[in-house]
């Protein structure tokens, strides 16, 4: 990395006045709330303003550990805001309450050239979330021999705040980590701009947090990072006949009539030949495989706004699986970017090619087939692979409330099952069947064969009711085994608590351990057959391998893609109160190496 050069002072890039699409205020940064403002400082000591340790206090939000995607609490309120989301969704839908807002399009094109910075799915823990931050926040990259300058704008592709929306968690998860990182303007620089799609955690709340942040009627900022849209959806007028489109349709939405609309106007200022960047907030291309509606949205955003003027969809791009993968046909790069924080999601279950629009779509016929190859990944498959196996050791290490509560479970149906037992050897029954234990047979049954999940929005088939009935079997059998064990121990003929108590201090810590190693065994055989492909590493947490993309337009008119990977993020701290206004806030104790994961990929 190196150190910051100050560039030449230009004019502030202003929405472009587009038929009724109006134009913006100039905006400046002096005084700006979360950025720039601070008066000249000495040059050594501490700095007025600049935080003097990581406390809550300091800095001005928590730094967030990352989120247990398994605990109970966790799992049961997600369970119920997906629901919400789906039986209400449309009621909650405030994209055409947007169509009140500016509709601007926004020009990014004032210069010869460009560069532009791709992230999404970050809003997690601090390490990961504050490492790609920081990264980005440097004057520049030295990366496989390549010198690349700090993005002049950011896109981020969505999901900027995990697990739900709220005003705290943006705080928390997002906006202060990133305002640390660049909390203000370099000295002869413009403020880079900032615009944001929203991911399907950002509409858990109805979208209402992130409209608060991202669309505001005047410019706004996170650090130095000008935020300027007004609408969830924004198209960007890039250098050399370049355009960025950025479509929202979470939980698989039609496309509204105001974004349709927005875009219609729009398109009118788009050429026969003119490039096109498409941003929708999920890679339905690859979702395609299984869910052949998936891709139908996009086709018919394509069919109606670009394929009409002539446009050249050179590029899609999407966040929404965490991990970097291109794919290469014909006519363009399909490519998937969600390195941004998240936990990590495989490559190695990706196909090796995919037919876009896929074969069996029920609009097959209105668009052109192309067949795309998979170029790259990040990781590798075999890292991916490596990484899927290290289920058994991080499962338990990472989420003790899961493990905990599965190890509670099968304490109960082991008591189950050694009264049913007692009762047999006492002469009161010959049969297994009680209430208590057919009890826990139903909610052992039920809970893992609702667990079962699809993947990659395919629907539910008889794989995942085998798998799902299988795992719990499994799991009936080693109650069945540990009860057997546990009436070989004189401690079920002493008289109550006795029993309870001996079952807790002595039985629940290997049934903790084994049934979460059981656990581990299910999803890693159930990733094999797409299911549970998500929850494999959802368990693990894993928190490096992250990617973002630095993308140039260069003064040729051609652009450059550079998929930057990091294999470790940032995990130890500091303040950094010393430093100049514009420099982090927080620093690493070891310097954070990124690398190119693929490419550079050029598009002439």
């Amino acid at each position: 990395m190196t150190e910051p050069v100050p560039e030449e002072a230009t004019d502030k890039a202003e929405p472009a006045s587009v038929g009724p699409l109006t134009a913006g205020a100039d905006q400046s940064l002096a005084g700006a709330a979360t950025g720039g403002g601070h008066a000249p400082a000495p040059d050594a000591g501490e700095r007025p303003g600049r935080p003097k340790d990581l406390t809550p206090e300091q800095i001005g939000y928590t730094r967030r550990a990352p989120v247990p995607w398994l605990s109970p609490g966790l799992l049961a309120g997600t369970a119920v805001r997906v629901v919400l989301a789906e039986l209400f969704g449309a009621y909650l839908d405030k994209r055409e309450l947007q169509s009140g807002l500016p509709a601007k399009l926004y020009d990014e094109d004032g210069a010869d050239e460009l560069w532009l910075d791709y992230v999404a799915d970050l809003g997690d823990g601090f390490d990961a979330t504050y490492s790609i931050a920081y990264l980005l926040a440097q004057p520049s990259l030295h990366v496989g021999g390549h010198e690349l300058p700090r993005g002049g704008v950011v896109v981020m592709g969505g999901d900027q705040v995990y697990p739900t929306a709220s005003g705290r968690q943006y705080q928390d998860r997002f906006e202060g980590p990133y305002r640390s990182a660049l909390p203000e303007v370099p000295p002869g620089e413009k403020a880079p701009s900032l615009y944001a799609l929203p991911g399907n955690h950002d509409w858990y709340d109805g979208l209402t947090a992130f409209l608060r942040l991202f669309a505001r009627t005047e410019a706004s900022h996170v650090g130095a990072w000008e935020t300027r849209q007004q609408r969830s959806y924004f198209a960007l007028r890039l250098p050399h006949r370049w355009w960025l489109l950025a479509i929202d349709v979470q939980f698989g939405a039609y496309l509204d009539e105001p974004q349709m609309a927005y875009f219609r106007t729009v398109a009118k200022e788009i050429r026969p030949g003119d490039r096109v960047i498409l941003c929708p907030p999920k890679p339905d291309w690859v979702e395609a495989e299984h869910a052949a509606s998936a891709y139908d949205t996009i086709d018919y955003f394509i069919r109606k706004i670009l394929r009409p003027r002539g446009a050249d969809i050179r590029v899609m791009l999407a966040g929404d699986l965490h991990h970097y993968a291109r794919y290469s046909g014909p006519d363009r790069e399909l490519i998937t970017c969600g390195g941004g924080g998240a936990y990590l999601y495989p490559t190695h279950r990706l196909p090796a090619e995919l037919t876009v629009p896929p074969a069996q779509t029920r609009v097959r016929n209105a668009s052109p087939k192309a067949v795309y190859e998979r170029r790259a990944t990040f990781p590798t498959t075999a890292t991916s692979r490596r990484f899927a196996a290290g289920i058994f050791a991080r499962l338990p290490q990472r989420n003790f409330g899961f493990v905990t509560m599965i190890g509670l479970v099968h304490l109960l149906l082991m008591l189950g099952y050694s009264n049913a037992m007692q009762r047999i050897g006492n002469g009161v029954t010959q049969s297994l069947v009680t209430i208590p234990l057919v009890a826990m047979i139903v909610v052992v049954l039920g809970a893992t064969m609702a667990f079962a999940m699809p993947s990659n929005g395919e629907a539910r088939g008889l794989k995942h009711w085998l798998l799902g009935s299988g795992h719990g079997l499994a799991h009936l059998a080693l109650g069945f085994g540990g009860a057997r064990l546990w009436l070989e121990l004189p401690f079920y003929d002493h008289p109550f608590p006795v029993p309870l108590l001996a079952a807790l201090v002595i039985y629940l810590p290997p049934a903790m351990l084994v049934s979460s190693q059981l656990v581990g065994l299910y999803l890693l055989v159930a990733s094999g057959f797409d299911v549970n492909v998500n929850e494999l590493f959802a368990a693990q947490g894993i928190f490096d391998a992250k990617s973002f993309l630095r993308i140039h337009i260069d003064r040729d008119g051609s652009l450059t893609i550079y998929p930057i990977g990091v294999d470790r993020v940032g995990r130890a701290w500091r303040a950094n109160p010393s430093a100049a206004p514009h420099a982090p806030w927080i620093e690493p104790d070891r310097k954070i190496e990124c690398h190119l994961a693929d490419g550079p990929i050029r598009i002439s």
